[in-house]
Formats: structure tokens, sequence, C-alpha cells
């Protein structure tokens, strides 16, 4: 008798069913993953076309994390971009090439600085103030040894001398003994910042003295209570070093046109216009060789004050007469 094989008289075939299901279920596996890594190029590619990241919708959710690396990428290239923005905009280079830079900016605005400073230094010096150097006791104690003082170049021209002003005058007449000249880098820069207006006037050959004769004034010492006068006019000197008299010995003269009459605050220990006068006829001062009007103490800082002419001690000296304007008489006086 004939065996039957089981499940022939069903139409099944024997043995092989399971395995051909399996093959079916590794095909649609299979299509799925080329599916995924389709979608997958498709976010990468458009991640690469516009920077962003951006790309279709994922099409199913293991996409997602890819789509996320792409847009990481991306944001990350922005940030790299950024950060060269960054270091383009602070000039780049290494750290000693910016110093550099930074050092080379820094020399710039301290030269344009000095410059500035020297030409205003200058400018002032040459149009407006000077400062100079007190090396003589003759004007005590309105001024003191190594006193700095700054002189108005303003006066006399466009402003007018007044009696009672203290002045800074050039020796244009020898009253002085010649300077011997600067030797060495130190004297020659000295003289470059004495030229620019940097340092005061060191030189010996300006004096200062104060204001006592204008053109056409007769002045004379001494009166019968022992004063000086200005044409005719008893003055009182409260500027005169204490215990000093308005002069040892007596003169009377008359100004000269365009010249002054000049005498210390120290008066038995200034060789002024009375001395030189006498020795060698050069005691009326030029007009012209005046520097300017002194007007205050700029150091030491203890000295520190104006300088004024005293108006109130010259307030009664009536006006010289016309006759008096260019005589002279020349009255031996004392140092």
């Amino acid at each position: 008798m004939q065996e039957s094989v089981p499940g022939e008289s069903d139409g099944v075939e024997p043995h092989h069913g399971g395995a051909q299901e399996s093959s079916e279920e590794q095909a649609r596996q299979d299509q799925r993953a080329r599916q995924v890594n389709a979608g997958v190029d498709n976010a990468n590619a458009n991640a690469n076309a516009d920077g962003s990241g951006g790309g279709e919708a994922p099409t199913d959710g293991e996409e997602a994390p890819t789509r996320a690396g792409a847009s990481g990428r991306s944001t990350g290239s922005h940030g790299g971009n950024h950060g060269g923005n960054h270091s383009a905009n602070n000039g780049g280079g290494t750290g000693t090439e910016r110093f550099g830079r930074q050092a080379w900016a820094w020399a710039k605005e301290l030269l344009t600085i000095i410059v500035i400073a020297v030409v205003l230094s200058f400018l002032i010096k040459t149009f407006l103030f000077r400062a100079f150097f007190i090396p003589s006791g003759s004007m005590e104690n309105t001024l003191q040894i190594q006193d700095r003082i700054f002189v108005n170049l303003l006066v006399p021209e466009p402003f007018a001398l007044k009696r009672g002003d203290v002045v800074v005058f050039e020796d244009s007449q020898g009253w002085l003994k010649p300077e011997p000249a600067s030797d060495g880098p130190i004297g020659w820069v000295g003289d470059v910042a004495t030229f620019i207006g940097l340092a005061p006037d060191n030189s010996q050959q300006h004096l200062v003295k104060r204001v006592i004769g204008l053109p056409g004034d007769r002045v004379m010492c001494c009166s019968a209570d022992g004063k000086l006068t200005v044409n005719g006019q008893p003055i009182t000197e409260p500027y005169l070093y204490p215990g000093a008299a308005p002069s040892d010995t007596p003169f009377d003269v008359t100004v000269p046109e365009g010249h002054l009459w000049v005498m210390g605050d120290h008066r038995n220990n200034s060789q002024d216009s009375r001395y030189h006068n006498v020795a060698n006829h050069t005691g009326f001062v030029p007009i012209d060789d005046v520097e300017g009007r002194a007007v205050v103490v700029a150091w030491p800082v203890t000295h520190w004050g104006i300088l004024g002419n005293y108006p109130d001690v010259f307030t009664d000296v009536p006006a010289p007469s016309s006759s008096s304007v260019g005589s002279q008489q020349h009255v031996p006086a004392g140092q």
C-alpha cells in the first residue's frame, strides 16, 4: 500500500514553505533599508546644497538623527565662520604682531601729542609769554634768587608800559659781562629747550628791573624828607627791600624819548640806571630792548604770586612837561 505524504492532499508544498516566507520578509527589510538610505542621501544632499541643514521632512523616525547631525555640522560651520570673522576683525596674526601694531598706534599718538605740545609752547613763547630765571638779588624781596617768572610779551606793544612795571629787557648796552658759549650736548639741549619755550631763559644777557621813569619824566633823589620824586611828586615805595633807602647817592635826570629809567627794589644791591648812567652814560634803557612785563612768579611754589605795578604809588605823579622831553642831566650816582 502506498504511503501518503503529509500535506500533499492539501496542495501545500512539503518541507520548503518556511524558507520561502523568510525570503519574502528579508526582501521587505532590504527594500525598507534602501528607502532609509535614500532618505539619508537626500537629506545630506540638501544640507550640502543650502548649508542650513534643512531639506525634506524625514520619512520615518530613523532619519531624524541624521538630519540633526547635518544641522549640527551646519551650525559648526557657521560658528567657525563667525570665529574666523572675529579673528579677522581683531587683526589676526600672532600675539607678537598684534602687540607690534598696538605699540605703533600708541607711538603715533604719543608723537602727535609731543609735536602739538612743542608747537603750542613755541607759539606761546614767541607771542604771549616767556619764562625767565632770576640769578641775582637786585630785585629782593619782590623776586628771590632762583625764582622763575613769566613775562607778558604783549608789553610794551600792543599794551603800553606803566610806571611801577617790573620789566625784563635785553642787555644791548653792555651792563653785564659777556656770557661764555655753552659747550657739549647738555648746553645744546638747554638752548633748544629755551628756544622752543620748554625751559626758562637761564642766560645772563637779560636784566629785570622796575620802571620808575617813562619818556619825559624827571626823576630825582632825594627830596627834603628823603624820598624819590617823579616830576616833582614825592613817592612812597612799599616794594623796597626792608631797610633800604630810595637811593644812597643823589641824582637828577630827565628820561629821553624812547627810553626808560629803571631801578632795582634792593637799591643798595642793584647796578641799575643810576650806576650805569655815571659809569658809561648808558643808564637809560631803550624801550625796544624790553622783552615784556613780568606778571607772575611761577616757581618755586612757595613764591607763587602776581607781580603788581603798585599803581597807587604813582597815582599823583603829574604828566611830564613837554620842554623836558629829550633833555637829561648826568649827576653822579652810586651803585
